[in-house]
């Protein structure tokens, strides 16, 4: 904390009365913390995200659709295919900038909730599957945001990975799962922005809500990983506020108080809340205002048409090429007599998502409006709509559209998911594009073999007509200026770079999750584990649509000469590794190099391999470049659920890089030297008799307690039923006292 700020803090701690400070640890209204005139503490507000800055209109409380209009960025769904944390920076610092034109201190975002199934509703306001990619992103997009003197709010804090009950569903995770998963981009983000405020989610976790969650709020977020800022509520969040503040929660949003200011008033003349840890979420509190304060630019304004164009930039980048037969894109209006333009979504675009992270953009781009443009006069356009916004099959719609495919030389589809099939409040019941979107593609590839499809989704879709396009798009959900951006990768005035964030599977049932979803009686069970996404995939070797990392190019990469800064490593060492990459094609193009580490021998159940580093690199046609990247000590730990704690298990690993997970282009062997002493198991009554024997301390203290006992013989045998016995069970079956076998495990764990 800044001394400045630390030592006016606790001066105005002193003048606050009990209700002023309990004042301040909730909302004053749906979007502005409460202010304390007399002493000069303003009021500072926090608005909607993570894509674009949603603020109300005065008099118009929430204000989803009809807001102040701001750049509408693309959304996090299709941000993170871009796998670029610098243009990840860049839209944040310009959200940064809208910010402090609009006057919001703290803008509510981003999301890095890991997209556990594909179905998740508010699957587009997520990065992706894996927490390294959505950490990442998140981490460069809260350092852009805060570089502008605006706060972030990181969310939803944790295991809010599904619509369906999430008021009230609890999720019911296993500690190494939770830290592995679920919380690793959380900490992540933590560690390298220090973001000004963490939201608490709606769900339970375990059995306790999240913002009334001691383990989350306090031992993890606070004093592990060392938060330094507010933790909020997601609005409408809490339910027991004194709960909340001794667990660690510091900021009740949204306002006015209710019942709440009198609930904490009792509580603390009744002993049973001690008013000082209502100041210490004060202290939090009231250092994020003056921070804000502080940072204010009043008369502060932002370029519509800059942050336009970077919108334009960033869904460019994100857009993954699918499918590209026999090179047929990009295409060339020179070579072009018509085009038929098919499907709504070109002159209707699904840009955003739905919920209350709806933005009013500054403007638009239409796909048709600018394939007319890009097309030119000489190219003759077409266009019917295919479908509509019913999603019901409309025979004539589809037969005047194949109509026009048919006359024309090249096909351009737009379809995907309209708005009504994922959105904030319910997860989706499969993972089909609406029938009649299909029925257009099918109808459409029958009769013109140059069809181009370009998908406009926030979650993962099947693709039933997979053989019919000659070349498929995913531009996801990119903003206001994604039909711009379709005509820049169609033209290729853009190389596509965009790499899938999340697996798309061949059918909802191949999904990890797709037997404990959405819960029932009130819990969500995690049975997956830690296989999510490409995990489960690997493990089980099931074949997938489309790989995680997954994405084609205009032009080849060509990996070679994959080295380690060294062939051992240990904790507290770096591990340098070193790929050369090609372009080996005639175009210029950017790759997404991916590192992923491999356990080859593990005492764990672990997934076959882990995404740990990745860079995105330009090359021109036929340079070479060598692509450096390193790996911490962390990179090679699991959590330790007996331990509790991280642990860098000694052994062999396989270091690969590649283009995707599924295609490891070079790979390189490294031994793990762990200390003996971190890799000692910790005991417990519950521990079985083989794993006190396999220890070498353990089985000498064992051969010594139970000598002259009947246990004595099991040590020495080989038989499983006699030594899967819990060490605590050999008090009756071998005869020895509790206090001897207490004193045993108490020593072995000193």
């Amino acid at each position: 904390m800044n001394e400045v700020f630390e030592n006016q803090i606790a001066d105005l701690i002193r003048q606050l009365t009990l209700e002023e400070k309990i004042a301040l640890t909730i909302g004053r209204d749906f979007w502005s913390t409460n202010e304390v005139a007399r002493l000069g503490i303003p009021a500072i507000t926090l608005t909607d995200g993570p894509h674009g800055v949603r603020k109300a209109f005065q008099g118009n409380e929430i204000g989803i659709g009809n807001s102040i209009p701001a750049t509408c960025f693309p959304t996090a769904v299709s941000l993170a295919s871009s796998w670029d944390t610098g243009l990840a920076e860049e839209v944040g610092q310009a959200l940064g900038k809208e910010s402090q034109a609009l006057d919001v201190q703290v803008l509510l975002g981003p999301g890095v909730n890991i997209k556990r199934t594909p179905v998740g509703g508010r699957n587009f306001e997520y990065f992706s599957e894996d927490p390294l990619l959505s950490g990442e992103m998140g981490a460069a997009w809260v350092n852009g945001v805060q570089s502008q003197g605006v706060g972030t709010s990181l969310k939803h804090y944790a295991c809010n990975n599904q619509e369906s009950e999430r008021m009230s569903i609890s999720s019911e995770v296993d500690q190494r799962t939770l830290r592995e998963i679920y919380l690793a981009a959380f900490e992540k983000v933590v560690k390298k922005a220090q973001p000004w405020t963490i939201m608490t989610a709606y769900n339970k976790v375990n059995g306790i809500f999240a913002s009334e969650h001691p383990q989350l709020l306090k031992q993890i977020l606070k004093e592990e990983w060392g938060f330094e800022g507010v933790a909020l509520s997601d609005w409408g969040a809490v339910n027991e506020k004194p709960k909340g503040l001794v667990a660690g929660l510091d900021l009740e949003m949204p306002g006015p108080s209710n019942n709440h200011t009198e609930k904490l008033l009792k509580s603390v003349e009744a002993g049973e809340l001690p008013e000082a840890v209502i100041d210490g979420a004060v202290r939090r509190v009231l250092q994020m205002v003056l921070r804000a304060t502080a940072s204010r630019q009043p008369g502060a304004t932002f370029d519509q048409a800059a942050h336009h164009a970077l919108a334009r930039k960033a869904a460019a980048e994100s857009i993954v090429l699918l499918k590209n037969e026999e090179d047929f894109l990009p295409l060339d209006p020179a070579g072009l007599s018509s085009v038929a333009v098919l499907g709504q979504f070109a002159a209707q675009p699904r840009y955003q998502g739905a919920g209350s992270s709806k933005v009013v953009p500054t403007r638009l781009d239409i796909p048709l409006t600018e394939l007319t443009g890009w097309l030119g006069e000489a190219v003759k356009v077409t266009y019917a709509d295919g479908y509509d916004e019913t999603n019901s099959i409309d025979e004539k719609l589809i037969s005047e559209a194949v109509e026009q495919a048919r006359q024309a030389q090249v096909a351009i589809i737009l379809a995907g998911l309209p708005a009504s099939f994922e959105s904030e409040g319910f997860d989706r019941t499969h993972i089909y594009l609406p029938e009649s979107h299909n029925r257009l593609i099918e109808e459409v590839c029958k009769v013109q073999p140059n069809t181009v499809l370009v998908l406009q989704n926030g979650s993962v879709v099947a693709m039933p007509w997979l053989a019919g396009p000659k070349a498929i798009l995913e531009a996801g959900l990119g903003g206001q200026a994604v039909g711009g951006a379709i005509v820049d990768v169609l033209s290729g005035q853009v190389n596509p770079s965009g790499k899938l964030a999340e697996t798309f599977p061949l059918k909802l049932e191949d999904t990890p999750a797709f037997l404990n979803f959405p819960g029932e009686a009130g819990e969500v069970r995690y049975g997956e584990g830690l296989f999510v996404g490409y995990r489960y995939y690997d493990k089980r070797q099931v074949k997938p649509l489309f790989p995680f990392g997954y994405g084609l190019s205009y032009t080849t990469f060509e990996y070679s000469g994959i080295a380690l800064s060294k062939n051992t490593t240990q904790a507290g060492e770096t591990l340098e590794v070193r790929v050369t990459l090609r372009n080996s094609g005639a175009r210029a193009g950017k790759e997404v190099v991916q590192i992923y580490v491999r356990p080859l021998e593990s005492g764990y159940t672990r997934p076959t391999r882990d995404l740990k580093a990745f860079a995105k690199v330009e090359l021109q046609p036929g340079e070479t470049k060598e692509v450096s990247l390193n790996l911490q000590e962390r990179d090679f730990m699991v959590f330790d659920s007996e331990r509790q704690a991280w642990r860098m298990e000694g052994g062999r690993y396989q270091i690969e890089a590649g283009g995707s997970c599924e295609q490891p282009a070079q790979k390189v062997d490294v031994t793990v030297i762990e200390d003996p002493q971190s890799a000692r198991r910790r005991f417990s009554r519950a521990t079985l008799l083989k794993h006190v024997i396999e220890d070498e301390a353990g089985r000498a203290a064992a051969i010594e307690l139970f000598a002259g006992s009947r246990v004595a013989n099991w040590l020495t045998g080989t038989d499983e039923m006699f030594l899967a016995i819990p060490i605590f069970k050999t008090a009756s079956l071998g005869g020895i006292s509790e206090e001897a076998i207490d004193n045993l495990i108490a020593n072995l764990n000193r």
